[in-house]
């Protein structure tokens, strides 16, 4: 989307998810690991991450960022879908070639800034696997508090799932 900004972090751009993103995301989608608490499977076809990215790239739904080693290819994307008035959803992947450098966690805090400083949100909201260890980790370390736990929630590929739920208050954000 053209009018989303671009921000840098420490060692990332976070830059406005586009199409021609799809073969770099492809990474991520087509991984049945990365994949295991994803709403949907692994994708079996680079078309298949084409529709997808197509759709977190154009929709005015989504408030897509692509993230990116200072200005690379996606290695992920962080998302805000906003919901009720001052209140988004948060969404966000990363290759898994990727976890555990602390990249998706420096790429969701400047998104989490950024909704609260200049987003209008009062409220982020995020929901997850119970089983999805680093995510739960990832949340609760940028000030997330747990706020609901529902049963089967979710039906995926894996399953039937329950689901985490999770909210973040721009005061508490603050107070960080």
């Amino acid at each position: 989307m053209a009018d989303l900004p671009t921000f840098r972090t420490g060692r990332l751009v976070l830059r406005p998810l586009a199409v021609d993103d799809a073969e770099a995301m492809h990474h991520f989608f087509s991984d049945e690991e990365a994949m295991r608490y994803w709403s949907s499977g692994p994708h079996d076809t680079l078309d298949q991450t084409q529709d997808y990215v197509r759709i977190n790239a154009t929709d005015p739904k989504y408030r897509s960022w692509a993230t990116t080693l200072m200005g690379g290819e996606a290695l992920g994307w962080v998302v805000l879908i906003p919901g009720r008035e001052g209140v988004a959803e948060l969404g966000y992947n990363l290759r898994r070639s990727e976890w555990g450098k602390g990249y998706a966690s420096e790429a969701v805090a400047e998104i989490i800034r950024h909704a609260f400083e200049n987003g209008g949100y009062r409220r982020l909201v995020a929901d997850t696997d119970p089983d999805n260890h680093g995510s739960n980790a990832l949340l609760e370390k940028l000030g997330f508090q747990r706020e609901g736990y529902l049963r089967e929630e979710w039906e995926t590929h894996i399953g039937i799932r329950d689901s985490i739920l999770w909210g973040l208050l721009k005061r508490e954000w603050e107070a960080l």
